[in-house]
């Protein structure tokens, strides 16, 4: 599974980078990982998103949810509130159920982690969408300077986000359903918070306080929450 995986992602990631990647800084597709330790079926889907943080034009995002710390192993990434996200996504498509491993791309299009043509072909889909907005992010010192556009006019407001995540962490997994595995995680949120609305009319210009040296993603998603309209790293 594991070689099928990296061969498939592979090709395709050649392909992304010789062919599309111009367009990878003007509008990267945003990946949101729900995963667990405790979950057996998750080892794939962090694979596959580790491959796909290789991507200029992927921002991939591991969010660990809490609700298998019952069967035995305590995932020490997890959040509540990862879960709540999950469980709003699920709202807004009038669902009850939430499972791992799920892949939410661009904030629209859900799908199985540990399907990768599944998840690649909702990457090729976002990244052929269009978008009203554009997005610039700038490090200034301890801040950053956040400017956005929309060739739309004054709407439902958007929600500006800032993303921190860790880049890496190997982790022994002693009990539970995945004892005795060691499992190399990528990119693993550690804070996601709303900083801003924006209706969209005037431009937005706005500073933000950004302390310590985790990377940060900044993004602009339609309330839902919804379709994710532009995000960008912070360099």
């Amino acid at each position: 599974m594991r070689d099928a995986l990296k061969a498939a992602c592979g090709l395709w990631l050649a392909f992304a980078v010789a062919g599309q990647a111009q367009t990878a800084a003007d509008r990267p597709v945003v990946v949101e990982l729900y995963t667990s330790q405790g979950c057996s079926s998750c080892p794939p889907a962090d694979d596959l998103l580790a491959t796909l943080a290789a991507d200029p034009a992927v921002i991939p995002l591991a969010l660990h949810v809490d609700y298998w710390d019952y069967i035995g192993w305590e995932d020490h990434l997890a959040q509540p509130g990862f879960t709540a996200r999950q469980k709003a996504y699920a709202r807004a498509v009038r669902s009850r159920t939430i499972y791992t491993p799920q892949m939410i791309v661009n904030g629209g299009t859900r799908v199985e982690g540990n399907d990768p043509e599944a998840v690649l072909e909702a990457i090729r889909s976002a990244r052929g969408a269009g978008s009203p907005v554009t997005l610039e992010v700038q490090r200034e010192g301890g801040q950053i300077r956040v400017r956005a556009q929309s060739a739309e006019g004054p709407g439902l407001p958007m929600k500006i986000q800032l993303v921190r995540y860790r880049p890496e962490e190997t982790v022994n997994i002693e009990r539970g359903e995945n004892a005795g595995r060691t499992v190399t995680y990528r990119n693993i949120v550690t804070d996601w918070q709303p900083v801003a609305e924006w209706p969209g009319q005037p431009p937005l210009d706005l500073t933000l306080p950004l302390a310590g040296d985790e990377p940060a993603v900044v993004l602009i998603q339609r309330a839902g929450p919804a379709e994710i309209l532009a995000a960008q790293r912070v360099n």
